[in-house]
């Protein structure tokens, strides 16, 4: 929510009348210092709504009835004259987004990944993005940022297409998280407040979009007939897990990649084909690229099915993983499993080639794609383990 700054405001005045942490003001608006009359400001957590006056309203008893500091009204409607405001027959109020509007009936495609990035920014405005790469057709893979901690962890989920619903799982919790460091809330107990200055937290909520679109749209791009070779004459992508060139995404990791390779499919298809050579995909190349650029001190990669976490490779992986996923697997009751027959992964290499704590978090029971009955219990059987991602 905009306002403009009046002669003596300050920041530290805004934090207090709209009751919001100083430093999410402070990072809303990139600035340190003090502010001048007439500068435009972000707070965040509110939007702007304009209201119609009643016979007989006035601002005081607006103020009055929604439980809204006065000067709010004063500093939404650019005056500090209440006749001046009495006289009009529109008045705007800020409201307070208290409530996820993250879509988690309905499957999770691109664009609304983008609307919903869009929404978040606009109401968390101290939230970071950044585009890391771009998909085989274009799309941009967007990172979200929060905090200004240490200690980096990050998390990213649509690597498989199929597995789409992990998309909207990992934004409702970046959702409850800004939403809970603005409005001082806690979530299962926990105060959010000390993640912020102690964590900065990367997600990548969709690797995969071209895939993700086929899964849940089918072929309308271009080279429809050639996608529609690959899976093998069928127009049906449901259970579509790689890229839209047919290799998958979770294949191309140069991690025992050769051994997975002879494992796998022998040609591109819908899924555990790990293409001619490791890291040929832009969506696998803007995944690596990241991590090593934000050299992070934990991943997680989100997928489906079968509630088990999946960490170590071939020892690689630090002492203090077993821990770690022993607390994932108490607070989530999934069941952590260690050096699965399965190599080139995320999660592989991370452990591989930084000697860190590297997990794959994967989600509900059943056949990908999971249906759509299952999210909230996914998603509060996962969000222990996201918390915990966090204070770990």
């Amino acid at each position: 929510m905009k306002v403009t700054v009046r002669e003596g405001d300050t920041l530290w005045y805004y934090s207090q009348l709209f009751d919001v942490p100083l430093q999410l003001v402070l990072d809303s608006n990139n600035m340190k210092e003090s502010v001048e009359p007439g500068q435009k400001l972000e707070i965040p957590g509110y939007i702007k709504k304009e209201i119609s006056l009643e016979n007989g309203e006035s601002l005081w008893s607006i103020a009055t009835k929604r439980h809204l500091p006065l000067d709010s009204l004063f500093l939404l409607n650019g005056s500090r004259d209440a006749d001046q405001i009495n006289e009009k027959s529109t008045l705007f109020i800020p409201i307070k987004v208290s409530k996820s509007f993250i879509q988690s009936d309905k499957p999770y495609d691109f664009n609304t990944l983008n609307k919903d990035i869009r929404r978040l920014t606009a109401i968390y405005p101290f939230i970071r993005q950044e585009t890391i790469g771009h998909s085989v057709l274009g799309k941009p893979i967007k990172e979200l940022n929060v905090g200004n901690g240490p200690k980096k962890v990050h998390i990213n989920a649509a690597m498989h297409a199929n597995e789409w619903i992990t998309s909207s799982v990992i934004m409702t919790f970046l959702n409850d998280y800004l939403g809970a460091l603005t409005h001082r809330r806690t979530i299962r107990g926990l105060t959010m407040a000390p993640f912020y200055d102690q964590v900065t937290l990367s997600v990548v909520p969709m690797v995969n979009p071209d895939g993700v679109d086929l899964a849940i749209h089918g072929a309308d791009v271009e080279d429809a007939r050639q996608v529609i070779d690959l899976n093998h004459g069928s127009r049906d992508f449901s259970i579509w897990k790689a890229n839209i060139r047919g290799i998958d995404l979770n294949d191309q990791f140069p991690a025992m990649w050769e051994e997975e390779r002879r494992e796998g499919e022998s040609e591109p298809g819908p899924r555990d084909y790990g293409g001619e050579k490791p890291l040929s995909e832009p969506e696998a190349i803007a995944l690596a690229d990241l991590t090593k650029q934000k050299n992070f001190d934990r991943v997680m990669a989100i997928h489906t099915q079968g509630e088990v976490i999946y960490w170590g490779f071939n020892g690689q992986e630090p002492p203090e993983t077993e821990y770690i996923v022993n607390e994932f697997s108490r607070v989530s009751g999934y069941e952590a499993e260690r050096y699965v027959e399965s190599y080139a992964g995320y999660k592989d290499w991370f452990e591989q080639e930084f000697h860190k704590p590297g997990f794959t978090l994967e989600l509900g029971k059943g056949e990908n794609p999971l249906p759509l009955t299952q999210f909230h219990e996914i998603y509060q059987k996962s969000l222990g383990v996201f918390l915990a991602h966090l204070y770990l």
